[in-house]
């Protein structure tokens, strides 16, 4: 073995190394997912054999050695097929074109090498890839596989040739062939790794991006969330400093995010308040679980507001506290419906007193030993049917507000005034004797006499009262109630008829002012129906009833708006619909008075006509009662002779034209022969 030999192999296995180490600068980075760049890669390898096979160790006969062998076993193992292949493929057209003895046997050894290169890379190099160390041996034993049967492949040439070069290189070759396909095999392998290191280094990076930007995209998703929250969110630390809050918190504290962290309770509030929230956040910090609570709290700009609070620990990996999470909520609103909702459950919604369900609470309260004696007053107004039926319901409201008033400025602090029914009302005076109670009834009595003033208008009131006391114990309360309602009822049957007696009058004197009816029209008409009646032959009770019912049949005009009774034009359908409702509001008037109910159901009936088409219920003939009928006459005639604002008065024949005309139809046609011959003529009755 010639030194000149073994220095010409070890220069064409240094200048393999240099052109690795420049495709590990240059080439390890091409994406080996698309093909152009291998198939460019392949055709690189190729030029590189051709370069070393210009730099060769030759014998005679054109056998040439050179370390492509290296080149295309090392280019199979770690790249793989198509840049092999065309690396191969360039490298034997090479040496086929170079000629010589040894071309086959150059294109046989390029191929074996290529060949086991690509059976180790198909099963033995994820196997490397994964070694962390100690991958050497495996490396060698590589490098000389390959060169055992490149030494085999010399066999190949012709004549006794291969015998003569196995004995000239056999042993430079197995010495630095495998030693170089190592080294190029580790520096490939460092590269492969490098590049692998870069590629999870720009995932990493890539990974991190996304990170990242998926952290900012849920921050700021976060961020938008808490802000479009209407309840105000904060967080603090464990000293209960501010970290951090939403929009809502800020407009409430009248500070920025950034100028309210680091702030304290203390730093917003006053001390009783910042003191309050700060003991809230220890306990709940202790207890190490959620906490709610209502307080009522002034905000920075002086609105007192209650706050409903959930304070909840946040804690680190170890599950050690690090602060708390707060929720506040304005709860307001809903405080002050809850006690209007409670105020509407225990008080009576038109006099503002307490009602029966808080009556029976207080009764129960009172009923013991400590506030005997318990003494009790119960009332009920007089004739308030009788004023809703006459004068509609806004009068009875004003009359029931009056007496409630009445009875609440003489009530006591202590005493339990209530509304426990349409008209009916009672008070608890507890520690009140039978006497003291007696005082103070004769004290309501009293101011109810002398009536009430609501907005202006003096309100005549009346109410009758009775009471008793409870002063034992064991004695049951219904008992007192009972006696209480029996005086009671026993006062208001010896008030009754005075009361309405003095309703009555102001029902007369009302109807008179509002409508165009007079006092003078109301003794015609009775007159005149008293003569006819005689005519008839009425007895006196019933000549009575009808010059009652003469003078109050219009009774239920006093519900119609006066406006409407003195208007002069013609009326509309809504206006004539209204006149039209006063018979039936005159019954329910005289219904609620004993003395008028007798009569009722005249005035009911007064405009009903004899052909049935009258109101309001449409009856005909003598289905009509009799005192009905004679009233419709004398109401009709009497109108028509008398001077009226829209028209003059007619004379007698001209009213009694009109009587005649209309017997049949609107009038009982006897009645009406009977009230013209022995009333108008024959009596000669005019005014």
């Amino acid at each position: 073995m010639s030194s000149e030999l073994i220095k010409d192999l070890l220069f064409n296995t240094a200048l393999l190394l240099s052109i690795s180490i420049i495709y590990n600068l240059f080439f390890i980075r091409i994406d080996s997912r698309k093909k152009w760049p291998e198939a460019v890669l392949g055709i690189f390898l190729g030029g590189v054999g051709i370069l070393l096979m210009m730099n060769t160790v030759s014998f005679a006969n054109g056998i040439i050695f050179d370390t492509r062998s290296i080149l295309v076993s090392v280019s199979g193992l770690f790249l793989g097929y198509l840049p092999t292949i065309i690396a191969t493929l360039l490298i034997s057209i090479y040496r086929i074109y170079l000629g010589g003895g040894g071309a086959l046997t150059g294109v046989l050894v390029t191929m074996t090498s290529a060949l086991i290169g690509l059976i180790w890379y198909k099963y033995r190099l994820p196997a490397i890839l994964q070694k962390s160390e100690k991958v050497w041996p495996e490396l060698y034993l590589f490098g000389l596989v390959i060169h055992l049967t490149m030494l085999a492949d010399m066999l190949t040439l012709p004549d006794q040739q291969g015998l003569l070069v196995l004995a000239a290189i056999t042993l430079p070759v197995l010495i630095i062939y495998p030693i170089g396909t190592l080294l190029l095999c580790l520096v490939m392998l460092q590269g492969l790794k490098n590049q692998a290191a870069e590629k999870n280094l720009m995932e990493s990076r890539e990974n991190y991006k996304q990170l990242y930007y998926e952290y900012q995209k849920k921050e700021s998703l976060l961020r938008s969330l808490l802000d479009s929250i209407p309840d105000l969110v904060f967080y603090k630390d464990q000293k209960s400093v501010y970290l951090g809050c939403n929009k809502a918190f800020e407009v409430f504290a009248g500070k920025t995010m950034d100028e309210l962290v680091g702030l304290t309770d203390a730093d917003l509030f006053d001390q009783e308040t910042a003191t309050l929230f700060r003991n809230m956040d220890q306990i709940m910090m202790r207890e190490k679980k959620s906490r709610r609570n209502e307080e009522l709290v002034t905000y920075p700009d002086g609105r007192e507001v209650y706050l409903e609070t959930l304070k909840t620990p946040y804690y680190d990996h170890n599950g050690q506290i690090l602060g708390l999470i707060g929720v506040n909520r304005d709860i307001t609103d809903r405080k002050e419906n809850e006690a209007e909702i409670l105020y509407l459950s225990q008080h009576d919604v038109l006099t503002g007193l307490h009602n029966r369900s808080y009556y029976e609470n207080e009764r129960q309260r009172l009923d013991h030993q400590d506030y005997l004696p318990l003494s009790l007053i119960i009332g009920d107004i007089n004739g308030l049917k009788l004023i809703n039926d006459a004068f509609g319901h806004g009068e009875g409201d004003k009359l029931l507000i009056s007496i409630a008033k009445i009875m609440e400025h003489c009530a006591r602090e202590q005493d339990v005034l209530v509304r426990t029914g349409g008209d009916e009302f009672v008070m608890l005076l507890p520690q009140t004797s039978y006497r003291e109670t007696g005082v103070m009834v004769e004290k309501i009595k009293k101011a109810c006499e002398e009536g009430y003033k609501l907005d202006n208008e003096l309100i005549i009131t009346s109410i009758s009262l009775g009471f008793a006391t409870k002063t034992k114990a064991h004695e049951p309360f219904e008992k007192t109630f009972k006696l209480a309602e029996e005086s009671m009822y026993r006062k208001k049957l010896l008030e009754y008829k005075s009361f309405h007696s003095a309703v009555m009058d102001s029902i007369k004197t009302t109807l008179f002012e509002k409508s165009n009816e007079t006092e003078e029209h109301a003794e015609r008409m009775a007159d005149l129906a008293k003569q006819l009646g005689r005519v008839l032959g009425l007895d006196q009770e019933e000549l009575v009833s009808l010059e009652l019912v003469a003078t109050l049949h219009d009774i239920g005009k006093i519900s119609i708006d006066s406006k409407l009774l003195q208007k002069n034009g013609a009326l509309t359908d809504a206006e004539w619909a209204e006149i039209k409702k006063h018979p039936e509001v005159g019954y329910r008037i005289a219904q609620t008075v004993p003395e008028l109910r007798k009569i009722s159901e005249y005035i009911l009936c007064h405009h009903e006509r004899w052909d049935g088409n009258g109101y309001p219920q449409g009856l005909k003939a003598e289905e009509i009662p009799l005192l009905a009928r004679i009233l419709a006459i004398v109401d009709a005639y009497d109108a028509m002779t008398q001077d009226r604002s829209y028209r003059k008065a007619m004379t007698e024949q001209e009213a009694v034209d009109e009587l005649q005309r209309y017997a049949g139809s609107q009038f009982d046609p006897a009645l009406v022969a009977v009230f013209i011959e022995d009333v108008i003529e024959k009596v000669g009755y005019s005014m």
